[in-house]
């Protein structure tokens, strides 16, 4: 009788501890998924900022390049 209140005690510890196992594994999936999306948004931002110092050095040397016309061309 003992040894079948035993049983009865483990089998409920082992479905508990199943159920507390996929929950964890859901979790984990979670996040994965959100991981993954922090990494496509950390990589879309890395060529955003690539482009921004691209267009700014552009832009610096169109300005420098236009300093420089104005004052070579125009009467002092």
């Amino acid at each position: 009788m003992a040894d079948d209140n035993v049983v009865a005690v483990h089998d409920a510890e082992i479905k508990r501890l199943q159920k507390d196992m996929d929950k964890l594994v859901e979790d984990m999936e979670a996040i994965k998924e959100s991981l993954h999306s922090i990494s496509i948004t950390l990589a879309e931002a890395k060529g955003g900022w690539h482009m921004f110092i691209v267009l700014g050095t552009l832009g610096a040397a169109v300005g420098a390049a236009c300093g420089w016309v104005v004052e070579q061309f125009l009467p002092k």
